[in-house]
């Protein structure tokens, strides 16, 4: 009997371009599903037991899955995904933002004891903004004192816009190029940027998950990026016009990102780090763990 297709999950930004191109020149044999809500989202969809919403596999950010299957860890559960590939090698600029015509935020100084918008609760834009918090020297290991911002969930990208702008939160943190368009548009202001202390994206999968479909899957996700490398000008008008990106800002992005060579398998020590940065910034607990319960396919 025939294996299901794989049920691959990802953030419809600019970063999808390579699977894309695997799914359209390389015989990709999996359903695509547009996850709008990011990583926290990806996550929650690779625990579930709901089939409609069920994913098989993940494309997000590292510190997205990282804080989820350390806090799961943690709290004594079993995660029932691990890490099995590594897309992007190149950090991500997380930009900081908030309403244009909002004059109480300046600048990052600003931003200690404001609330800060978030997808999810552990999703990367939560994550970051205590990695931004722990730069700034703005976490304290005692318990009385206080958090350094308020925490409101809003939702997705678009809710994030509104919610700095109507006053819900003070800021939020998005990738650079995909909140560019709305400082040219004069609906958010910029604030700052931060940027990851690891590689940025990595694949996850479920532990069920077919292996030798995983491994179709890593090659022909390879192949992707490869057309990706070798016809830029297809990948910007991909990206322009299936997404609200410039020309000039999908030119700019293809310049500063490093998609991996070999998508199979994740690097331990990558993964080690960023749990415990995340340690350090406070988003994990020693009992969170590290890469030898994150991991299920290492590097070779």
């Amino acid at each position: 009997m025939a294996s299901q297709k794989l049920r691959i999950g990802y953030v419809p930004e600019h970063f999808s371009t390579p699977l894309a191109f695997a799914a359209k020149y390389f015989d990709l044999d999996a359903e695509l599903i547009s996850e709008p809500l990011g990583t926290g989202a990806l996550s929650s969809r690779l625990k579930t037991t709901k089939p409609e919403q069920r994913l098989d596999v993940a494309i997000g950010l590292t510190e997205g899955f990282v804080s989820d299957l350390g806090k799961t860890k943690a709290a004594g559960h079993e995660a029932g995904y691990g890490l099995v590939g590594t897309y992007v090698e190149s950090p991500l600029c997380w930009a900081i933002s908030t309403g244009a015509e909002r004059d109480d935020v300046k600048d990052v100084d600003d931003l200690r004891g404001k609330k800060v918008g978030v997808s999810r609760i552990g999703s990367g834009s939560y994550v970051m903004s205590y990695v931004l918090a722990d730069q700034h020297g703005w976490l304290s290991s005692s318990v009385e004192e206080q958090a350094p911002f308020g925490v409101e969930v809003i939702g997705d990208f678009a809710a994030l816009r509104a919610a700095v702008k109507d006053r819900k939160a003070d800021f939020f943190m998005w990738e650079h190029f995909t909140t560019k368009h709305y400082w040219d548009n004069g609906e958010l202001k910029r604030i700052g940027e931060i940027y990851t202390p690891w590689p940025s994206w990595m694949i996850t999968a479920r532990n069920s998950a077919d292996k030798q479909q995983l491994k179709d899957m890593a090659e022909k996700i390879n192949k992707g990026v490869q057309y990706f490398r070798e016809h830029p000008e297809e990948a910007v008008e991909h990206i322009t016009s299936t997404m609200r990106y410039s020309k000039e800002d999908a030119e700019a992005w293809m310049k500063t990102v490093r998609f991996a060579d070999d998508v199979h398998g994740v690097d331990p020590g990558v993964v080690d780090n960023t749990a415990d940065l995340l340690r350090k910034a406070g988003v994990l607990k020693e009992a969170a763990g590290g890469s030898e319960h994150m991991i299920a396919t290492k590097r070779t």
